[in-house]
């Protein structure tokens, strides 16, 4: 793997390893408060990140591009800022809501950014 494809299946091993760590904290201590950041570390991180990177291993070319390159930091940097932010949210901190909810719009179209960049795929698939 290189490019973003590299770069994208270890940012999914980073969410998988803290997203279990979470998960392990929550069952051992019995407090499931953060029961929303582990969900959206596994899905948004673990899961989108790996799909991400499967998807630029499989489309070398589209994965080597700047564009693709773009989309992983701006993925990685939001979908980092919305779990910290939820954590401390979801620790009684009301007032990170406003950088979730930006980073839950950044992540959102950091996804969009990739329904662009995965175009010409589609018609390779035909």
């Amino acid at each position: 793997m290189t490019g973003a494809a590299r770069n994208f299946f270890i940012l999914a091993l980073l969410y998988g390893i803290a997203g279990m760590l979470l998960g392990l904290y929550m069952g051992l201590s019995q407090d499931h408060s953060q029961m929303p950041v582990h969900a959206h570390a596994m899905v948004l991180g673990w899961l989108m990140s790996g799909f991400f990177a499967f998807f630029y291993h499989f489309f070398p070319a589209i994965g080597q591009s700047r564009l693709a390159t773009v989309h992983f930091w701006l993925t990685a940097a939001s979908g980092i800022i919305l779990l910290v932010s939820l954590y401390f949210l979801f620790a009684g901190n009301p007032v990170v809501e406003p950088v979730a909810g930006i980073a839950s719009m950044a992540f959102f179209a950091c996804f969009l950014l990739f329904v662009w960049i995965a175009r010409p795929a589609f018609s390779r698939a035909g």
